[in-house]
């Protein structure tokens, strides 16, 4: 990829995960509460829907301008001498680096951001010099590797069909597809990719949430998972789904359509 090209999708990466994270927030507080052990009324139901925006609204530029300069650059190099059949693997592994690289970021800003949606009572700067205090740099990579867990899955399913997608429309048109059908095809991607992974994300939000020392703190994500199936059965391995699935549909529409409107102003 030539500088300019990196530079607008670094730039459009991090408008469109600020656009898509501010304007779905109170969807994903209600998808964290319906996750979380304590239940939704216990964790804050309705009220303080925007407890813990700070701590996205300082991680979401970051952390999608990470993703898109990794997915842009690895899918550039990999596309050299590929055939097209490869194309979709092409997707996935630049997709999966992508998520690695971006959670680095994202997953402090999403600890803080959980636990902040369960406590509304607390500030995002109490939470985070609590858990600064109490569990270290560690406690704020807490879910890293199930976060990771979740998001490949997520990106292998989502990036792949949202390129296919938009690969068939071009081809039905005769000419590339317009931002606004590529955030359509990002809708429908997302929301797919979002009911699948669902359980993973069920996991990852109990790992952040569980009290240090429990041994949902460990990390251990097939052991999170078991739990929950043992205990709630498969309604509490899907809860939250719909809540994912209308935030993650919308939020494709959102940020895969601003991502390539704002690529395109800026080429």
């Amino acid at each position: 990829m030539e500088p300019r090209q990196s530079w607008a999708a670094l730039a459009a990466g991090g408008v469109a995960g600020v656009c898509v994270d501010l304007i779905l927030f109170p969807l994903d507080t209600v998808k964290t509460r319906l996750q979380s052990p304590q239940g939704f009324r216990k964790a804050g139901g309705f009220r303080g829907i925007y407890a813990g925006v700070p701590s996205t609204a300082i991680g979401s530029f970051p952390n999608a301008a990470a993703f898109f300069i990794t997915y842009e650059n690895v899918k550039s190099v990999l596309h050299h001498g590929s055939t097209a059949y490869l194309t979709p693997a092409t997707h996935m592994v630049a997709a999966s680096l992508g998520e690695v690289v971006a959670c680095l970021i994202r997953v402090p800003s999403e600890v803080v951001k959980q636990r902040a949606q369960v406590s509304p009572s607390s500030s995002t700067l109490r939470i985070l010099s609590h858990t600064l205090y109490h569990e270290g740099i560690q406690g704020l990579y807490r879910g890293y590797k199930s976060t990771v867990l979740r998001e490949i899955p997520f990106s292998l399913v989502q990036f792949p069909l949202w390129e296919s997608l938009k690969d068939l429309w071009s081809w039905k048109q005769g000419h590339v597809v317009d931002s606004w059908q590529s955030a359509v095809c990002g809708a429908f991607a997302g929301g797919f990719a979002a009911a699948v992974t669902t359980p993973l994300d069920v996991a990852k939000t109990r790992i952040m949430l569980a009290k240090a020392g429990s041994s949902n703190a460990s990390g251990n994500v097939l052991a999170a998972l078991s739990g929950i199936w043992r205990t709630e059965g498969l309604s509490g391995l899907f809860a939250g789904v719909v809540p994912r699935m209308a935030a993650i549909s919308l939020g494709g529409f959102i940020f895969l359509g601003t991502y390539e409107k704002t690529r395109q102003l800026l080429l």
